[in-house]
């Protein structure tokens, strides 16, 4: 029997400008977020069968799909535009579950404001 364990792949601290909130200034021009995503994956070999991209979710991909996800049109809510992103990590192959977190980085001048949402299996 080959040793297995859990996997999850994690994507921290990715930040870039997304079309974003309800306010004006938030419609005209675009805004700094940072996204944290993990992917459950659930039992995996602790190596793949050979170490070759195609065995495993690019990582690559992950990270191209959250800010295509991000950019692809304005959304006046942050919890519409987490729930859209956990929806297509969610349809990823093998991924049994999503962890997301969406910060607006520049909202207020004394914190950052984030929603998290967990969907799926963990």
């Amino acid at each position: 029997m080959t040793a297995a364990g859990t996997q999850v792949l994690s994507l921290t601290g990715l930040r870039f400008d997304a079309n974003l909130g309800i306010l004006a200034h938030e419609k005209n021009a675009p805004q700094p977020i940072q996204v944290d995503a993990e992917l459950h994956l659930g039992l995996q070999p602790l190596a793949p069968r050979d170490d070759h991209i195609h065995n495993v979710l690019d990582y690559r991909r992950v990270r191209q799909i959250i800010i295509d996800e991000c950019t692809a049109e304005h959304v006046n809510l942050l919890e519409s535009l987490i729930g859209k992103l956990a929806r297509r990590l969610l349809q990823l192959p093998g991924v049994l579950g999503v962890r997301v977190k969406i910060a607006k980085l520049e909202i207020f001048a004394d914190c950052e404001v984030a929603i998290r949402v967990e969907t799926g299996q963990w």
